[in-house]
């Protein structure tokens, strides 16, 4: 059995993590065990040799962790198998999963590359299948779809289905709902996602923006081995927050459309008032009308410029311009691959 020495690495691996200490500690073995046997899929007819391990790199992102997520990383560096590079990126702070997810995209050199999360939910098996999908030339990326989620509640999943329901732009890209960060993608789909400069990211409709030929595998997610999701409403409604206001205009139509509706009833109801007058003549009666009129309209003005207030905030966030994260230090093992 021989061995790819290629200079740059086939499989890239990204996982990020925040306060995953425990599950790395349980979990990265067993991606070590899997790099060790996966084969670099060889479509050369000249070549005889067919089982050539690939060379891999495994880069855990360390969005901020308050635990001894280094520590154990560094001591599992030493039981990494001879095919495979580990690295280590600490961010400064918690910047969040979707810049985490890009400092490893920037980092990642592979022909391919996968991301799976920290916790050991996203099967091992189904990443052997992405890959052997992905080697299909007419495939670019691969995205796993959880098909059942026993865990959530009737209210999450009704949340959820909705925003995705909202944010839909069929005519130019679909984002699926239940199709996560688990997925693989080549080098042609890296670098147009590295292309992307925006600083509020929303990594899934990233993934659909940037087209190329998808497929998507449904999947069921192992159970936790260790700790508890970071996930909570506050910040999925965040999350929703950013994805609406960076990929969809809705919102600011529906203002437009909202204000020539009420523009109309009150020109309606001005004039019904002006008529009212002159045949009748004008009395007392009426303030109530008035008071919820006015209560009404200021409620809806507040509203609107809630909104707009949100994508002005989006827009002064992105012309600041800053780094959409810093890296504290990088601990890597000594070599690329062993010799």
């Amino acid at each position: 059995m021989s061995q790819n020495h290629s200079n740059l690495p086939y499989l890239s691996i990204i996982m990020p993590a925040y306060n995953d200490a425990e599950a790395v500690q349980a979990f990265l073995p067993k991606v070590f065990a899997f790099t060790k046997s996966f084969y670099a899929p060889i479509n050369d007819d000249t070549v005889t040799d067919k089982t050539v391990v690939a060379s891999c790199e495994i880069i855990i992102v360390d969005d901020g962790s308050q635990d001894d997520l280094t520590q154990v990383v560094a001591t599992l560096m030493s039981t990494r198998p001879n095919n495979t590079a580990l690295h280590l990126i600490r961010l400064s702070r918690n910047f969040g999963k979707e810049p985490a997810l890009s400092a490893g995209l920037a980092k990642a050199q592979g022909n391919v590359v996968a991301m799976i999360d920290a916790d050991g939910q996203h099967p091992l098996p189904v990443l052997t299948q992405m890959l052997n999908m992905i080697a299909q030339p007419d495939i670019d990326m691969v995205a796993g779809i959880q098909a059942n989620r026993p865990h959530e509640s009737k209210l999450a999943k009704t949340l959820k289905g909705s925003f995705y329901l909202f944010i839909q732009d069929r005519q130019r890209y679909e984002i699926r709902p239940n199709a996560g960060d688990f997925r693989v993608m080549n080098r042609k789909v890296v670098q147009a996602l590295r292309q992307l400069p925006e600083r509020q990211r929303f990594m899934k409709g990233l993934y659909a923006w940037v087209g190329f030929n998808t497929v998507y595998l449904p999947f069921t997610a192992d159970n936790r081995d260790t700790g508890e999701s970071k996930f909570n409403y506050g910040g999925l409604f965040e999350l929703a927050l950013v994805g609406i206001t960076s990929f969809s205009q809705k919102p600011l139509r529906w203002i437009s459309r909202m204000g020539f509706l009420v523009s109309a009833l009150a020109f309606l109801y001005g004039l019904y008032i002006v008529i009212d007058t002159l045949l009748f003549g004008s009395d007392v009666a009426g303030w109530a009308t008035v008071a919820a009129g006015i209560m009404f309209s200021t409620g809806i003005q507040l509203v609107c410029i809630g909104v707009i207030g949100e994508y002005v905030g989006r827009l002064y966030e992105e012309v600041k311009q800053r780094p959409l994260y810093l890296i504290d230090e990088t601990i890597s093992s000594e070599k690329q691959v062993d010799e």
